[in-house]
């Protein structure tokens, strides 16, 4: 995968009123990002009957590509990893999805593709029982599935609680964010933030300078 790949590909992101499912659909039908600047003249021919003029106009965006280019510029500097949907690197799992992202973001050292994986989620408001619920259930799998991958949002309650009782035993913990990976939200969840860089990971959808704003969360 070469770097103006990755860049194209971000711009795609970048282009209002191309979401995730057109984005894929260009990629696919075009041949690579790069193709689908390089060659947007032919993106109606190409895609007969389904995409049009309006469609080469939202491509003609050279701020998208600056955007791109500056963000790019960010993940390398900052050693975070940008894997497209057709990287081996991209969770399997989500590319089964219509609309996944085609880029994401992602600084830390667990596989993104586990042979097994779990995603534990809930209130934001956790209970002494919730608390001790994670920790059981983590000593429990850690026994029945010792490479499992424990997957949540960092988010207050049980979500950071489902990261620590991971961490506690051993287990690599992703956090998927609904911002970019220039801020930790909460900001109080920093130091378990950072453990998981080291035996697990942060991932995002979203570039970088993106506040967690409500609409971003699940």
């Amino acid at each position: 995968m070469t770097d103006q790949e990755r860049i194209c590909s971000i711009a795609l992101t970048q282009i209002a009123g191309i979401g995730p499912v057109w984005a894929r659909n260009l990629i696919q039908a075009m041949g690579s990002a790069v193709d689908v600047f390089d060659r947007r003249k032919e993106v109606p021919e190409v895609m007969k009957g389904v995409a049009g003029a309006r469609v080469v106009e939202a491509l003609n965006c050279p701020q998208a590509l600056t955007r791109a280019e500056a963000e790019y510029e960010f993940v390398v500097k900052n050693h975070l990893k940008c894997i497209t949907m057709g990287e081996e690197e991209y969770p399997s799992r989500l590319r089964e999805c219509d609309d996944a992202p085609i880029v994401l973001y992602y600084k830390g050292n667990a596989s993104l593709n586990p042979p097994h994986a779990v995603s534990l989620v809930g209130t934001r408001h956790a209970t002494d029982y919730g608390k001790n619920l994670c920790l059981r259930f983590m000593r429990d799998l850690v026994e029945m599935v010792p490479d499992v991958l424990i997957v949540s949002g960092l988010a207050y309650g049980i979500d950071i609680h489902a990261h620590r009782a991971a961490l506690e035993y051993n287990l690599s913990t992703i956090g998927v964010l609904a911002h970019g990976l220039d801020r930790i939200y909460p900001s109080v969840h920093r130091k378990t933030a950072v453990d998981m860089i080291a035996r697990g990971g942060l991932l995002t959808e979203f570039m970088s300078g993106t506040t967690p704003d409500r609409y971003n969360f699940v």
